[in-house]
């Protein structure tokens, strides 16, 4: 049977997820064809405040990359506008000349940002906040110029501003009302999110109405209506939207304020059909992402025969995280002559809630803070529970019998009810990731679905979600494991902070992030100190008061209080130069006791602490970092030179593979072996990272553990050269680095992520290229510590006093 064409005009968030529906409805029914005017591939513009402000990269916000569209047979064109639609012949016309046909058409261009029509808006400086590519000419006017300003205190503006902080601007938010998101909020949330944002270090000019963007080719400015002015050298008009009907217009289609369609989402053209942003239904726009999913869900269902009730609107909440600030509001959330609120302000905890009750029922409410009964008010809203003869102040409290727990509230939802509006990720879904795949702890669900790992505004309610689903088995599984007492964040909370903030120092971490132990403890300052040079090799410099005093000493301590000192060997070959150096310092220090040990090197035992430094100092060795959280030692055997059964140059590879790691740091030490053939006498797959010949080749191994757990290490990869194993090896290394938890062995971690989820990160040559030259850039600021020591006094003395200090 031939497949009808469908055209979609727009490859945003509602039009896409519109498209994803009919695929799983009835993906042979349609012939599609997607047009948009971006060059990019559908991704998520809500989390365009993290690309702006570093915390994710494009990548990281694409929802369906190009592979995705292959898959379903999509024809895709990218930055290609659709200028005409012939309503009569079925047809469209775009920008590049093209024309196609169509049966049915989806219009989901979305909404175009609202720039003020004052003297000056088209100097150089002055750009819009609404797409990826308005992100880059903020990220890199951050890097010439200091001051910015942001026109608009709605959610747009507020992360706008909060961005350009973390791109190290100063930055003021002008607003033409007396009150910061007035939108969503009340008076008394509004004026408690400003003072949070205040503390961040935003200014604001309230009450402001702009009369001029001043400067010559480039603005240098603003002059408001009042005869005020305020200096910037970057202006961002985030100051609303307006539907993108212009399309719509131009071809007959009946548009009000936006594209006038019906319940079934058609619009007064025969076979087209819009929604979104971009249309108008029962005179109301929606510029929410949950509406836009409602209406897409609707249309995919109409357009596949599926019976379905008919869009009749959307109840319109707002939950969300604004920089770092948890707040919600829904239905009428300021009282009127008809109506009474109920409020309750805990000023020590930074909360506030407040419901609005018409006729005994809640008809609004807000959250400031904690937003944990949002999903309870929603369904008393719904359900227009009486609240008459409830204990007013109660109606407030989560443990209120009347109203029910918020457990059972969020399951009295529809499966179709949108939980992370950020990502779009319903009931339904993170209901079948916990059925379906196993999925036991907020972090998980996200890992699977999506939700909670943007804003985090929707985890409490994916909490309450695992309750009712696990029931007596929830309380059983940690939900979250805080990186220590001091804290309560976990450590992917850390990192992003320290990421998206643009932490420096341990101190700074502390601070920011507003650690209960200001000093920390010797759990999180060395967890701190890795996270910081890990993510910042460049930009954070190593403190030694946050390491272990093995690592300051660069030796390990033993039980009677003397240390052992290990040079590297790499590959377990040394020289006979070496071996003399070692003899040498053994004799003159009357080291107790010289040793070869399991990982083919000398150690020197028995060392007293003040002769550390005078040993390095005459060895000239690197260290073999037999202490530190970092490559320990590469076993070899001896391959295919001498042994009649190796296959490959075992003994050249680790070498090789040393000589380019070591160093380098870890969440915790590595360890590797190179085996010359399948005999594995190198111990290869009991190892952090195994490499074993093969006939023509090598196979590369991870996770191994030969400690009191052991573990045989998972396959990874085959491949045909050396320099092959070093581009795998290495990026597989950043992959842990970046992603495990401080102190977490290789084993445990591939035990709790799973090998798949590594392979399927390594899997492209692209992504492995990115991994490598994060490894490059960490490595090529390493060098032996004892380069700079032993030939400084002033350093010598700096290591003598961190030596002398403990964590």
């Amino acid at each position: 049977m031939k497949r009808e064409k469908l055209v979609l005009v727009g490859n945003g968030m509602a039009g896409v997820r519109c498209i994803e529906q009919i695929l799983n409805l009835n993906p042979d029914k349609y012939e599609i064809t997607i047009f948009g005017k971006e060059p990019h591939p559908n991704y998520n513009r809500i989390l365009l405040s993290y690309v702006l402000d570093g915390a994710s990269k494009m990548e990281d916000i694409i929802l369906n990359d190009y592979t995705w569209y292959q898959e379903n047979n999509i024809e895709l064109y990218t930055g290609e506008e659709v200028t005409v639609i012939d309503t009569a012949a079925k047809i469209i016309q775009t920008s590049a000349g093209r024309q196609a046909s169509y049966d049915r058409l989806i219009l989901a261009t979305g909404s175009l940002p609202f720039v003020l029509p004052v003297p000056g808006a088209d100097k150089e400086g002055v750009i819009a906040f609404r797409n990826i590519e308005d992100c880059e000419a903020m990220i890199k006017a951050a890097k010439q110029y200091k001051k910015g300003v942001v026109i608009g205190a709605g959610l747009l503006g507020l992360e706008a501003a909060r961005g350009l902080l973390d791109l190290g601007m100063e930055v003021t938010v002008v607003h033409l009302m007396d009150a910061v998101m007035e939108k969503q909020l009340d008076l008394t949330a509004s004026k408690l999110l400003q003072q949070e944002l205040e503390g961040q270090g935003m200014k604001f000019l309230l009450e402001k109405n702009t009369a001029e963007i001043l400067g010559d080719s480039r603005v240098s400015g603003l002059r408001f209506t009042d005869g005020t002015m305020e200096e910037g050298d970057l202006v961002v008009m985030a100051a609303g939207i307006k539907p993108n009907t212009g399309l719509a217009k131009d071809s007959g289609i009946d548009v009000r304020r936006g594209i006038v369609v019906n319940d079934r989402l058609e619009t007064s053209a025969e076979g087209v059909y819009a929604l979104g942003e971009c249309s108008e239904h029962r005179g109301t726009l929606y510029g929410l992402v949950a509406p836009l999913f409602e209406q897409a869900q609707v249309l995919a269902k109409h357009l596949c025969g599926v019976e379905t009730t008919p869009y009749e609107g959307s109840v319109v909440n707002t939950k969300l995280k604004v920089s770092g600030v948890d707040v919600f509001s829904v239905g009428q959330f300021m009282e009127d002559e008809d109506c009474r609120s109920i409020k309750a302000y805990d000023e020590l905890a930074g909360t506030y809630k407040k419901i609005v009750i018409k006729e005994n029922r809640i008809v609004g409410a807000v959250l400031f803070g904690d937003t944990a009964d949002s999903i309870r008010f929603m369904k008393m809203m719904k359900d227009e529970v009486n609240v008459q003869e409830m204990n007013r102040i109660s109606v407030l409290d989560s443990e209120c019998a009347s109203c029910g727990s918020d457990v059972a509230a969020v399951m009295a939802l529809a499966d179709e009810e949108i939980i992370c509006g950020c990502n779009g990720v319903s009931k339904g879904t993170i209901i079948d990731a916990i059925r379906d795949k196993g999925a036991h702890t907020v972090a998980e669900i996200g890992a699977c679905t999506g939700a909670g790992r943007s804003c985090g505004g929707c985890k409490p309610v994916i909490a309450q979600i695992l309750e009712a689903v696990l029931g007596n088995e929830f309380a059983n599984v940690p939900q979250k494991q805080s990186m220590c007492a001091c804290t309560d964040l976990s450590r992917d909370e850390v990192v992003a902070q320290i990421k998206g903030k643009y932490l420096t120092t341990v101190r700074e971490v502390m601070h920011v992030l507003d650690w209960k132990e200001k000093e920390g403890c010797s759990k999180c300052r060395p967890a701190l100190n890795y996270y910081l040079g890990m993510l910042w090799p460049h930009g954070h410099a190593d403190e030694p008061e946050s390491r272990f005093v093995n690592e300051r000493m660069h030796a390990n301590i033993q039980k009677d209080g003397t240390y052992s000192i290990v040079p590297r060997m790499y590959g377990g070959v040394t020289t006979p130069d070496d071996l003399l150096k070692i003899a040498e310092v053994a004799k003159k220090y009357q080291v107790p006791l010289v040793k070869a040990t399991g990982g083919q090197r000398i150690a020197l035992l028995g060392v007293k602490k003040e002769d550390v430094p005078k040993i390095w100092e005459e060895l000239h060795m690197s260290s073999g970092y037999a202490y530190g959280k970092t490559l320990r030692t590469v076993k070899t055997c001896v391959g295919k030179q001498f042994c009649r059964f190796g296959t490959q140059d075992s003994t050249q590879m680790g070498i090789d593979l040393e000589r380019k790691f070591e160093r380098i740091s870890g969440p915790a030490k590595i360890k590797m072996g190179v085996s010359g053939c399948p005999r594995n006498c190198a111990e290869s797959l009991i190892k952090d990272v195994g490499v074993v010949a093969i006939d023509g080749g090598w196979k590369v191994y991870v996770g191994g553990n030969g400690g009191i757990k052991l573990r045989s290490a998972d396959f990874l990869c085959e491949v045909k050269t050396s320099e092959e194993v070093i581009e795998w090896v290495g990026a597989s290394l950043q992959y842990y680095r970046e992603y495990a938890s401080y102190g977490e062995r290789t084993a445990a971690w591939i035990e709790r992520v799973g090998i798949e989820c590594v392979k399927e990160a390594l899997a492209s040559a692209e992504a492995r290229a990115e991994l490598n030259s994060r490894m490059d850039e960490a490595l090529s600021v390493l060098h032996d510590p004892w380069e700079e020591i032993i030939h400084n006094d002033h350093k010598r003395a700096l290591f003598e006093k961190h030596s002398a200090a403990t964590v």
